[in-house]
């Protein structure tokens, strides 16, 4: 059961980091993308206060 969540979560992170990789085609870009990323992990911690 462990196994499977490691690796549901690991398989969910990567394809969300190629995901942010494949939306910015500048450095600039992946700021932004880096930066509405975090606003969106704070809102969400936010929230479950």
């Amino acid at each position: 059961m462990k196994t499977t969540i490691k690796f549901l979560c690991l398989s969910l992170f990567a394809s969300f980091g190629v995901s942010l990789l494949s939306g910015c085609n500048t450095v600039q870009g992946f700021g932004q993308d880096m930066q509405a990323g975090g606003q969106q992990i704070q809102k969400a911690a936010n929230e479950s206060r």
